[in-house]
């Protein structure tokens, strides 16, 4: 299964690059942000840090969606082109330091429970240096009775 090919985003807001590792219990994957992404020229001028909006939206999208929608494999009919519907429930984030402007980070999210088609885990970003820039908790709830819209 093409886990990015069912995520239900553009290009554009896509936050994810790879996903390095997927099993039952944990996800891997990795997204790096663009050097002049335009809300460098803003976000702290002259020492521009990657807001943690989009810190939250790429762990959200590599540990909620894509683990969602590897965990939902067997549910989705491969046939179909539609994607699953997710609704985010709840975070807890910590920062722990800041993401440079470009800095590729590295998503790790492990299940701590799948039922009901509700997913709740518990993840860490980290830099290439392999420092902690973010830990936390996230869920959300997945709809697999959709339509396609193409």
């Amino acid at each position: 299964m093409d886990i990015l090919a069912k995520m239900p985003y553009g290009k554009d807001f896509l936050l994810v690059d790879k996903i390095q590792d997927v099993n039952d219990e944990l996800i891997k994957g990795s997204y790096k942000f663009s050097l002049d992404a335009s809300f460098y020229k803003d976000h702290f001028p002259g020492n521009p840090i990657t807001p943690g909006v989009f810190l939250i939206e790429s762990a959200a999208q590599i540990g909620l969606v894509a683990f969602g929608i590897y965990l939902l494999r067997n549910k989705l009919n491969e046939n179909q082109s539609g994607k699953p519907k997710i609704a985010f429930t709840s975070s807890e984030i910590d920062f722990l330091q800041p993401a440079l402007q470009g800095e590729e980070i590295f998503v790790e999210a492990q299940k701590i429970y799948f039922r009901f088609q509700k997913l709740k885990v518990s993840f860490k970003i980290r830099n290439a240096a392999d420092q902690i820039l973010a830990t936390g908790k996230l869920a959300g709830m997945f709809n697999t009775n959709y339509k396609s819209n193409e």
